[in-house]
């Protein structure tokens, strides 16, 4: 064996053969003996141990190394581990690696050991400023755009070019997570496809049901030009009730109240409804104060009915003038001597309809040119008013004089003094004119003793627009020739040029 390999003592410790006389020499020896191996193996590796080679005084160490040798042997081994390391988180992050296994997550923690336990430093990305020191970490390059953290190991999405935990890629509507294969998109939002349905197909406001498309394909809706109800074609032609009073379709989840003459009247317009002759008289009254406070006093006394529906139509077929009348007439300025039916006492509630009418027939007699004001019972009390203004116009012109006038200048400047006194109604103030409100009152509601509700208010405002947005030639054309000329001159001249020439000024 080569010295490099195997070490041997300089004095053996027996001889054979040899003979030892004395205790003492014998003992020295066996001293410098076990000295020689103590020494010897202080220069072994730690935890390495002798091995002993047939001879008792033969030991074998392993190779020894240089420095150098240690040295080269370490780097090697750094630079082999650090270029898997940076292979296999190259591998990583390649767009659709997205397979990973059960070891993956070993692998990556020996990876990143590797990788930071390195003397090399690793390779920054191209981006990074060279000025700017950069920390390394393997999993910066997926991060959660819902939370904002590491993915990590484990499932993910990825939308929009970006990346979700599965718990974090929520619904904008509900908040919940979107499990389905398929859902909506709108701008960066995402929504689950019921609940995008439910914020962009219309529902019909009637049945509560989404809006069917029709035989092309597409979505066709009935909507109130007011109200902006919206609700399916379908629904103009069943038995679906209309509020004879806002004209909104009954919905599923409410009912009307039947006033019993095939008129339906929706609960915000019961609230403030007049029901009786006597319940109307203050509000009659009110207005004719209302006149007089624009120099228009009324001086004979008028009587005022409040009357059924069919009673209504009677006293229009009894009357000779022959002035044309809407499709569905509220009101009437009676010229001639009838025997009128009216609402003697309120009818009660029975139900979801109005039941217990008294009525009591009237003798009308002529002592003018106006016999009386009829109006249907049943409504609300704005609209009452404004049929009271319109067809206290209507006296005003006769008893002052007023003869031969067209249909379109009559009904028109009638319906211009009906809005102005909506007007003072729902936005006092506007024209300078005096408001009724605080003198009607009534034994219904507050809302009738000059206490208005926002609803009520926004009755006024759609009664006002049925006025303004009338399509007939003689109350909508009439009207809003009427209301310019009142606009641009005053409603005491236009008056005096109707009186002169029977047309509005120009």
């Amino acid at each position: 064996m080569s010295s490099s390999n195997v070490n041997q003592f300089s004095q053996p410790c027996i001889y054979a053969g040899h003979f030892v006389s004395s205790y003492a020499e014998r003992k020295s020896r066996f001293m410098k003996w076990l000295t020689k191996v103590f020494k010897g193996n202080r220069g072994l590796p730690r935890g390495q141990q002798p091995q002993f080679l047939g001879d008792e005084n033969m030991i074998w160490r392993a190779p020894a190394r240089t420095l150098d040798d240690h040295s080269k042997a370490s780097k090697e081994k750094e630079e082999l581990d650090h270029a898997t390391a940076v292979s296999l988180s190259e591998d990583l992050k390649r767009p659709g690696y997205k397979c990973r296994t059960d070891n993956d997550e070993d692998l990556e923690r020996s990876l990143n050991h590797d990788l930071s336990s390195s003397s090399y430093p690793p390779y920054p990305p191209p981006y990074a400023p060279s000025y700017a020191p950069w920390e390394y970490n393997p999993r910066s390059y997926r991060i959660c755009n819902g939370c904002h953290g590491d993915i990590g190991s484990g499932n993910y999405l990825g939308c929009m070019g970006t990346f979700f935990h599965p718990e974090c890629f929520l619904c904008r509507a509900c908040g919940y997570p979107i499990t389905e294969h398929e859902f909506s998109l709108s701008g960066n939002n995402t929504y689950h496809k019921s609940c995008f349905r439910e914020m962009t197909h219309p529902k019909c406001e009637v049945c509560f049901q989404f809006i069917p498309t029709n035989a092309a394909g597409l979505i066709e809706y009935r909507c109130h030009p007011f109200w902006s109800q919206k609700y399916c074609p379908s629904h103009e032609h069943d038995v679906t009730k209309r509020c004879c009073s806002c004209e909104r379709l009954e919905p599923w989840n409410a009912r009307y109240v039947s006033l019993g003459d095939g008129r339906s009247l929706c609960l915000e317009c019961m609230e403030s409804a007049i029901m009786d002759t006597g319940d109307c008289q203050p509000l009659y009254h009110a207005i004719r104060d209302y006149y007089e406070g624009m120099n228009m006093k009324i001086e004979q006394q008028v009587p005022m009915l409040l009357v059924e529906r069919q009673a209504l139509n009677e006293a229009i077929e009894g009357e000779k003038h022959g002035f044309h009348h809407m499709p569905e007439t509220r009101g009437l300025c009676l010229s001639e001597e009838q025997t009128v039916t009216s609402i003697l006492k309120r009818p009660r509630m029975g139900g979801r309809e109005v039941v217990g009418i008294r009525t009591h027939p009237q003798k009308l007699i002529r002592k003018c040119e106006v016999t009386a004001i009829l109006v249907l019972f049943g409504l609300p009390r704005l609209l009452t008013g404004a049929i009271l203004a319109h067809e206290l116009m209507h006296a005003w012109l006769r008893l002052k004089g007023y003869r031969n006038l067209s249909l379109e200048v009559e009904e028109g400047i009638c319906q211009v003094l009906s809005y102005m006194w909506l007007e003072s109604e729902v936005m006092p103030g506007s024209r300078d004119m005096p408001s009724t409100s605080t003198a009607s009152s009534s034994s219904m509601s507050s809302t009738k003793k000059g206490v208005k509700s926002g609803v009520e208010n926004k009755l006024g405002e759609f009664f006002m627009h049925q006025i303004a947005h009338d399509t007939s030639p003689a109350y909508g054309g009439g009207f809003r020739s009427a209301n310019e000329a009142v606009n641009k001159y005053g409603l005491r001249c236009t008056l005096d040029h109707i009186r002169l020439t029977g047309s509005f000024p120009l």
